[in-house]
């Protein structure tokens, strides 16, 4: 599970921290940079894949031409915060994430960025550590082409007459890591940093995929909620996870739903159909698009090879606020479990009436004034008196009241805004009406 995210100089953040739990919750105004922290755990992610920088942030295309990875939004100098233009300087922005996996881990890598070098991005710094102390240290200056590490046990890598060179334009993890290295450099059995990074998904989930059939045997559920039909055909075929869908289902949807049925057309595609207890049969096509990402989230979460960290972005788009309590219930019943973390960005006060204490703890609030440059992210529990105002108030209202925002202006020590006191004729100032 990923515990921490620190930022520095990346895109509209210059040092800042998230803090992240079995279920993390993201709220903050338009443009304040909720999107942005969902490009730099994709900037991870692509390093788990074992792209190089500029796969990672710019796409990557696969044989034949097809689009394997998309690229980070932006253009490629603005993802660090510093952007030298017309220079031939580099910008730098780093990223450190917080790792529990049988132990306590921290990953950090400092990238830069210099449009008018041939090779684009570059390591500058990078590591990783273990509670012991550091698995391996980048030394040194950097140059155009190789890098070099230090190692656990003091050795320094590439050591002399090695074949095997690290290049400064992908990171050292992935390259310490690569298949079919039969004497790895570093010294100690570690968990696989990079398949971690890897299993991360980014769901969007679209109603006009989700209602396509699929092909038989395709049971990966697709970022957009491709192959929909035979991920849940798959979750039918065990009675145990059919009876916890059909469950889940019945209590979204004034739908009487007794099962599901999964025809195949002439072309030998399988489709979606939903059977009521009248034995009327809805199809995708006619299925509304709340019912079909509903439908999406509990065949990602129900899903037999369902782990690692799922990131959603308005998760509760298309959801009626009187039904978002189940999708609370659902994701905080599935990440108890231990094998599945969530992290979505809301607008929703209606999902903030809802989440539970310990998600409350794991909320954060994203803040930009309209004459800062810069975001600032805060726990929302570390403000003033919300876990008092949330009993008395509900932190729905608090949200919409803009309630949030005045504790944050103040808070960064913006003077144009009264302050927060510990006076209780001010705190009544702070409450909404």
């Amino acid at each position: 599970m990923f515990t921490s995210l620190r930022l520095v100089n990346f895109k509209n953040f210059a040092d800042e921290t998230l803090k992240l739990g079995p279920f993390t919750v993201i709220v903050g105004a338009n443009a304040s940079g909720k999107s942005n922290i969902r490009d730099a755990f994709r900037f991870l992610h692509g390093i788990g894949r074992g792209y190089t920088l500029a796969e990672a942030i710019g796409g990557k295309l696969g044989p034949g031409g097809y689009v394997e990875w998309e690229p980070i939004r932006g253009a490629p100098d603005e993802v660090a915060r510093i952007e030298p233009r017309y220079s031939y300087e580099w910008s730098t922005f780093s990223t450190h994430l917080a790792i529990d996996a049988n132990g306590e881990f921290d990953y950090c890598i400092k990238a830069g960025f210099n449009q008018n070098h041939t090779e684009g991005y570059r390591v500058f710094e990078e590591h990783l550590k273990a509670q012991s102390g550091p698995i391996y240290a980048t030394v040194g200056e950097t140059n155009a082409s190789t890098v070099q590490i230090r190692l656990s046990d003091g050795r320094k890598f590439p050591f002399e007459n090695s074949a095997f060179k690290l290049n400064s334009n992908q990171p050292i993890l992935t390259q310490l890591y690569r298949p079919g290295l039969e004497q790895p450099p570093y010294p100690d059995p570690i968990p696989n940093i990079p398949t971690i990074l890897g299993n991360t998904r980014f769901i969007e989930s679209s109603p006009a995929w989700m209602r396509q059939p699929s092909v038989p045997g395709a049971t990966t559920l697709g970022d957009y909620g491709q192959n929909l039909p035979t991920v849940l055909e798959a979750i039918c075929a065990d009675a145990d996870r059919k009876q916890t869908l059909l469950s889940w289902f019945e209590e979204l949807t004034p739908m009487e739903v007794t099962g599901f049925e999964f025809p195949r057309d002439p072309s030998g595609r399988v489709h979606l159909q939903i059977v009521e207890r009248n034995g009327r049969k809805v199809s995708a096509y006619s299925a509304s698009d709340g019912t079909l990402r509903f439908l999406g989230i509990l065949a990602t979460l129900l899903n037999e090879d369902a782990g690692g960290v799922y990131f959603f972005e308005e998760i509760d788009t298309g959801i009626h606020p009187n039904r978002l309590w189940l999708l609370l219930d659902l994701i905080e019943r599935q990440t108890a479990k231990g094998k599945i973390q969530v992290i979505t960005t809301t607008h929703n006060p209606a999902l903030l009436d809802w989440i539970r204490d310990e998600t409350f703890e794991h909320t954060s609030v994203i803040y930009r004034d309209e004459y800062w440059s810069d975001s600032v992210i805060r726990p929302i529990a570390d403000l003033y008196h919300l876990r008092e105002l949330r009993k008395s108030q509900g932190l729905g209202r608090l949200f919409t009241s803009g309630w949030l925002e005045s504790a944050m202006k103040a808070s960064e020590g913006d003077f144009d805004t009264d302050h927060l006191d510990d006076d209780d004729e001010d705190e009544w100032e702070m409450q909404p009406e």
